[in-house]
């Protein structure tokens, strides 16, 4: 059965299977937090991640690499730091606080990659952080 929590058609819909695999994630996310908590730098917090990625069986790509385009010509090349089961950014920071800024990052890396949902991962708090960005 469908999700509605969103009218069919809407930007905002997510489907069952997006959502399941959102929670996949997360819970991975939750684990490595709970074990290290607060404080590492965000090179440990992808490490970590990347393991437990495995142990969940969730299959990910680390530092995958996207072409940006302009106008039809290459400008460069953004690394994502995860990029799961070909359909999930997952952006990781370890900083005081979110910004504007980050949540940009995302969505222009959902915008280069066509993918429609994003996770925005924060490790450096008490309570990890987690922001769903929709490409919309």
């Amino acid at each position: 059965m469908a999700d509605q929590r969103f009218p069919p058609g809407s930007w905002r819909a997510v489907s069952d299977d997006e959502e399941q695999l959102t929670r996949r994630i997360i819970a991975s996310a939750m684990a490595v937090h709970r074990e290290l908590g607060p404080g590492f730098l965000e090179s440990v917090y992808q490490e970590a991640l990347g393991i437990q990625f495995v142990m969940d069986q969730i299959d990910h790509r680390c530092e995958h690499e996207v072409q940006v385009q302009f106008r039809g010509r290459l400008l460069g090349v953004q690394r994502l730091d995860f990029f799961v089961e070909g359909r999930v950014v997952v952006e990781l920071k370890a900083v005081a606080e979110l910004l504007g800024v980050h949540r940009a990052q995302v969505r222009s890396c959902l915008r280069a990659t066509g993918v429609r949902i994003g996770l925005l991962i924060n490790f450096n708090q008490e309570l990890l952080q987690v922001k769903r960005i929709l490409n919309g």
